[in-house]
C-alpha cells in the first residue's frame, strides 16, 4: 500500500492554518498539526476527530527540538505559528520577537533535521509599512510596529537557512486575510471579529477614519490553494505577494453587513490602501483566487453565531486599547 504524503502545519488549529488542515486532508496527506492552542482551539478540527489521518501535537513551537519526531517523514512544513495584533505588539514587543523570530527558527532547525522537500513561511505584507499600490515583491521593507518586523525578521531567518542550509523554501506574504474561524482574541484586532460582535449586539460599527481606505481581502481557502501550490512549486528561494488584487473599502464591508456606524480617529502609521500586484504568484504558481469579497462576507454571515463570545467594543474601550498606538506609533507621524 503507498504511503500517504506528511504535511506539518504549526499553527494548524488556527484560523488559516485549520484551513489549511482541510484542504491537505482532501489531497490525500496525513497532516501533522503543532499548535499550543494559545490562539488556535480544537473546534477548528473538530469535524476532523474521526480522521486516522490527522495528528494534533499540543506543543508551543519554541519548545521544538532538532531531530522532533513530528517532523521525521515529512514532505512539506507550512508555518502559520506565532502571534500577531498590532496593538498587543507595541506594548510586549519582546513576547512578539521571541514567539515570531525565535519560534520561526526552532521550526526552521526542526524542518532542516528532518529533512523536508519545501518549507512555507506565512509572511506578513505589513512589513511593506506605506506602501504604494499595487504593491510587489521588491518594494521598500518599511515595518511600523513590532508585529510587522517580528514577521519580517522571521522571513529573514526563513531565507538565511535556504541561502546557508539548503532548506527548500518559499514565503508568502498575505495581506488581508479573512474567513470563516477568523482568530478572535481579548485584544482589539481583526475587523471582522469587532463587527460582527457588534452587529449581534445591535451596535453602531465603530469604523477608523471615514471608512473609504481600502484592503486587499483575500479568503481563508483560496490563502490555503496558494500555500499547497507554493509548497508543490518547484520554485524555491521565492517571496510571493498574496491578496485578491481587488482592493475593498471598510465602508462596503459595512453595508454587505448592514448596520449603523460611528466613525473614529485615524490611526497613524495605517495604509489608506492594501493592494497586492499579485502578478508573480499568479504566473508562477498557476494560482488565482476563486472567493469574491461580497460571496466571502456572507460566507461568514452565516456563521456570525460563532462571535457570541467575542469581545464587545464601543468607541471608549477602543480609544483605551489603542493608547500605547497613538502614543508610540502617533508621536512619530
Amino acid at each position: 500500500m503507498k504511503m500517504k504524503p506528511i504535511a506539518v502545519v504549526t499553527g494548524g488549529a488556527g484560523f488559516i492554518g485549520s484551513h489549511m488542515v482541510d484542504l491537505l486532508l482532501e489531497n490525500d496527506f496525513e497532516v501533522r498539526v503543532i499548535d499550543n492552542l494559545s490562539g488556535g482551539h480544537e473546534r477548528n478540527l473538530a469535524h476532523h476527530s474521526k480522521n486516522e489521518d490527522l495528528n494534533l501535537e499540543t506543543k508551543d513551537i519554541c519548545q521544538l527540538v532538532e531531530n522532533s519526531s513530528v517532523f521525521k517523514g515529512a514532505k512539506y512544513i507550512f508555518h502559520y505559528a506565532g502571534i500577531g495584533d498590532i496593538v498587543p505588539s507595541i506594548e510586549k514587543p519582546t513576547d512578539y520577537m521571541y514567539n515570531n523570530v525565535q519560534g520561526t527558527v526552532r521550526v526552521l532547525e526542526a524542518s532542516r533535521t528532518g529533512g523536508i522537500e519545501k518549507f512555507v513561511y506565512a509572511a506578513s505584507s505589513s512589513c511593506y509599512g506605506l506602501a504604494s499600490t499595487p504593491t510587489r515583491e521588491d518594494h521598500l521593507i518599511s515595518p511600523q510596529y513590532p508585529y510587522a518586523l517580528s514577521k519580517y525578521q522571521g522571513e529573514q531567518a526563513v531565507f538565511h537557512w535556504h541561502q546557508v542550509y539548503d532548506l527548500p523554501v518559499n514565503s508568502i506574504r498575505i495581506f488581508n486575510a479573512y474567513g470563516t474561524r477568523v482568530r478572535t482574541t481579548g485584544a482589539y484586532g481583526a475587523v471582522f471579529g469587532v463587527f460582527f460582535k457588534q452587529k449581534l449586539e445591535s451596535k453602531p460599527f465603530t469604523v477608523v477614519g471615514d471608512g473609504t481606505q481600502t484592503r486587499d481581502f483575500i479568503y481563508v481557502t483560496d490563502i490555503a490553494k496558494a500555500f499547497l501550490a507554493a509548497a508543490k512549486s518547484s520554485y524555491n528561494g521565492q517571496i510571493y505577494n498574496l491578496g485578491a488584487g481587488r482592493p475593498q473599502s471598510i465602508n462596503q464591508l459595512v453595508n454587505y453587513i448592514g448596520g449603523d456606524i460611528v466613525y473614529l480617529p485615524k490611526r497613524p502609521g495605517e495604509p489608506e490602501c492594501t493592494w497586492a500586484d499579485i502578478t508573480k504568484i499568479t504566473s508562477e504558481l498557476n494560482w488565482k483566487p476563486s472567493v469574491g469579497f461580497k460571496e466571502g462576507v456572507a460566507k461568514m454571515m452565516v456563521e456570525i453565531e460563532n462571535w457570541k463570545d467575542a469581545p464587545l467594543w464601543d468607541p471608549s474601550s477602543i480609544e483605551k486599547a489603542t493608547d500605547a498606538w497613538f502614543r508610540f506609533i502617533g508621536s512619530k507621524s
